[in-house]
């Protein structure tokens, strides 16, 4: 080990850290230090490149080294390292496979040159798609090729689905209430006439749901069968089955996201679409919250009558997803990198939810707060009493410097409700679970003690 090589690194290093050398300024040149540390010009050429690897600083030809903009962290982390924050839903950063794909990118621009870097076809790389055919086929999803699409997230999935005519001439879209929001945004905006059914911890009413595809011309039924965003509720095998019986009876396609089914911890738990693969059930999945949100690359397994529709106005919306992080996912696939990655992080969020939920037993009282249990995925949510707002709650906690999303915009307007607040597991520190949960029973009692204060307050001035 080169000694004098790692003390100029860390020497350079802190001073960026600390704002000795400040965002965007000239850092000593290689001569300087060269005498300045009594070393060679490669040892201190060596320590620079060991800084931009870490991208503290850069380069600019003829002109010197330069510290990177923002490489010093902002001066607020001491308070952002003390906000306990339920609400963002993005993967846990510390467990974002970055060094990993940082390889599988440099392997794919050596490998696919030309392929990376030209037009590409519109369903995606043809080599991405036959590997995740294999993939898909461990998750009891057996397809091909042609059926497949490679898309900018799942979202992007939703909003093609949305507006475009289906084989079975129908028009109106189903939800679950609550739902995740992308779908409410997606039906607002285009927009389409749209149902809900009411979703507890306990399922859906398949008699309700048999209603609505019979009178309410359903041309497909949005659902989230595993670790529902925001419930974090699941399907059983045999409600799965019986949804599937029933959208084949009455003609209703069902639009399966699937996004958290890589967590699963029930090998026995099988997609809804391995109940009907010749195309009853449009299944999608995301790279997103299990990987790197900044992928952006989604998948869409598609009946066949509908390959030629959706192709189309795929083409007119982007042309074809991008192609670097296709070819980087490829081998991070081939590779047996995200077998590994998914085993770690199954372990990971299962852990989180196990003490949140914990948390809200110890600390939720069962007489005015119910919450649910999921086994794992990234949310869980508490259904709060008639007298606590779900809005005032989330803006008080805010005060505190906990966040937590109240629920709103996961409902249709005629659906919406005030009771519900969302905590997303997923990006909170596990030091931070237990005194976060109760922070929130006590704001929440607060709350609600407050209320309870008025209402007798006010019976005796009457």
């Amino acid at each position: 080990m080169n000694t004098k090589y790692n003390h100029i690194t860390e020497d350079i290093k802190q001073k960026i850290l600390n704002g000795t050398l400040k965002s965007g300024t000239k850092i000593p040149s290689i001569r300087y230090l060269s005498e300045q540390y009594h070393c060679s010009k490669n040892t201190v050429i060596r320590a620079y490149i060991e800084l931009e690897k870490q991208h503290l600083i850069y380069s600019i030809p003829k002109s010197g080294f330069f510290v990177v903009d923002n490489a010093n962290p902002s001066h607020d982390t001491s308070s952002k390292h003390s906000q306990i924050d339920f609400l963002s839903a993005g993967p846990d950063k510390e467990a974002m496979p970055y060094e990993d794909f940082q390889h599988c990118l440099n392997q794919a621009i050596n490998l696919y040159k030309v392929e990376l870097f030209s037009y590409s076809h519109q369903q995606g790389l043809l080599s991405l798609r036959r590997e995740l055919i294999k993939h898909l086929q461990d998750q009891q999803v057996f397809t091909v090729p042609d059926r497949l699409f490679i898309l900018s997230g799942a979202q992007q999935a939703i909003n093609l689905l949305v507006p475009i005519p289906f084989p079975n001439g129908k028009s109106n879209i189903l939800v679950e209430q609550p739902t995740y929001f992308g779908i409410i945004e997606s039906v607002q905006l285009h927009p389409i006439k749209t149902f809900g059914i009411e979703l507890t911890m306990q399922g859906i009413d398949l008699n309700r749901l048999e209603y609505m595809f019979r009178h309410n011309d359903i041309k497909f039924f949005y659902i989230i069968p595993r670790f529902h965003n925001p419930l974090g509720h699941s399907y059983t095998n045999e409600e799965k089955r019986k949804i599937v019986e029933l959208a084949n009876k009455y003609d209703v396609y069902i639009v399966e996201d699937d996004i958290f089914g890589d967590l699963e911890p029930d090998t026995k738990s099988d997609p809804m679409f391995s109940y009907d693969p010749s195309g009853r059930v449009i299944y999608l999945k995301s790279f997103s919250k299990i990987m790197l949100p900044g992928l952006r690359i989604g998948v869409a397994v598609l009946p066949e009558l509908l390959v030629n529709t959706f192709s189309r106005h795929k083409f007119s919306n982007d042309l074809f997803s991008t192609t670097i992080s296709q070819g980087a996912l490829e081998l991070y696939l081939r590779s047996g990198m995200f077998n590994g990655h998914t085993e770690r992080i199954k372990k990971l969020y299962r852990t989180k939810m196990d003490k949140v939920k914990h948390a809200c037993e110890r600390y939720l009282s069962p007489q005015y707060y119910n919450f649910t249990k999921p086994d794992t995925g990234f949310y869980l949510s508490i259904y709060l009493p008639k007298r606590v707002q779900a809005n005032r709650l989330a803006a008080a906690l805010e005060h505190e410097n906990v966040l937590v999303d109240d629920a709103k915009r996961m409902y249709l307007p005629e659906f919406q409700k005030n009771d519900l607040i969302r905590l997303s597991i997923s990006q909170i520190e596990n030091t931070q679970i237990t005194p976060g949960i109760d922070l929130i029973a006590k704001q929440m009692d607060k709350l609600n003690n407050r209320q309870v204060n008025f209402i007798e307050s006010t019976s005796r001035l009457l």
